[in-house]
């Protein structure tokens, strides 16, 4: 169960949009299809989808079961950067989706880790997330740590809520970057054009992503990107960088994806992840070398 009290600053949205803007994982269609379910109540009560919510209203939303899926071990390829009795650190390639979901039952992170791990994964991600802290999309290939017991986990989760974890990517992006550095602090929320899509939007949640130039390819109209993020929004990366004019090349959500290296998916790798072992309280560094189509757009 998910509880939000109202804010005033937020008086006078309709009940559906104000939840589907503070909750990344409910697009307004869905919040509306809660309500009329019962599954979304006001101060206790059931509520239509047009209420003007109010200062310190409460709502309650039931969280909503994932469908079932059949949660099983994989022997695929793993490439262990790190790997003790509470953690263990991966380099996700690129195209692997981290754990299974409607339309990826299968073939995922998790699905990996469950063969390898055996039954030493943590239990605080959920049924179909045993282990998983925190996430990298399909596409983006490179650092991930995944917990083995809740202990961990749980220290782990607070590090990245409390901005303790450093998350460095790389990323090659179309257009010539003038700045050598740079800060965008602009907040993310669910766009109200495509709610598929995330955009920068006035009333999202707050998101910060640093970024410095490592190279600039004038001929090719690219710029090597070395990033740093302080939050942890959906798509950050790649929507604030398309936002500010300078999309990830192969980027099919927030870009054309067209490019002339025949890239699929966004060019982002997760280079390194630096934090406390969660049980230890060891200062930890992990890298993940590029991957080889990063390689070979040098060459």
């Amino acid at each position: 169960m998910k509880t939000y009290i109202v804010k005033k600053e937020d008086e006078g949205q309709r009940i559906d949009s104000y939840i589907s803007k503070i909750d990344d994982d409910l697009s307004r269609v869905a919040v509306q299809r809660l309500i009329e379910e019962e599954k979304i109540l006001l101060n206790g009560k059931k509520v239509k989808p047009s209420y003007k919510v109010v200062e310190n209203d409460k709502i309650d939303v039931e969280e909503e079961k994932p469908k079932e899926v059949e949660l099983k071990a994989q022997d695929l390829p793993l490439e262990i950067l790190y790997e003790d009795n509470d953690i263990i650190v991966v380099n996700k390639p690129k195209g692997m989706v981290v754990h299974p979901g409607n339309g990826n039952p299968d073939g995922t992170l998790v699905n990996a880790l469950m063969a390898h791990c055996k039954d030493s994964l943590s239990g605080i991600g959920g049924e179909i997330r045993p282990g998983i802290v925190h996430r990298l999309d399909k596409d983006t290939s490179g650092v991930i740590v995944a917990a083995k017991n809740d202990k961990a986990h749980i220290a782990l989760s607070n590090q990245i809520k409390n901005h303790e974890v450093k998350k460095t990517y790389i990323a090659l992006v179309r257009g010539i970057v003038k700045e050598n550095h740079a800060t965008i602090n602009m907040p993310i929320g669910r766009s109200k054009k495509d709610r598929k899509k995330m955009a920068v939007e006035k009333d999202g949640k707050e998101a910060i992503t640093h970024f410095k130039v490592l190279k600039r390819f004038p001929e090719d109209n690219v710029t090597l990107l070395e990033i740093n993020i302080e939050t942890g929004r959906t798509h950050q990366i790649r929507v604030h960088l398309s936002h500010i004019g300078y999309p990830i090349i192969g980027d099919e959500v927030y870009s054309n994806g067209k490019n002339k290296w025949g890239i699929k998916g966004q060019a982002l790798h997760a280079k390194s992840l630096e934090f406390k072992h969660p049980i230890t309280g060891k200062e930890m560094k992990i890298e993940a070398k590029l991957p080889e189509y990063f390689k070979e757009i040098y060459k």
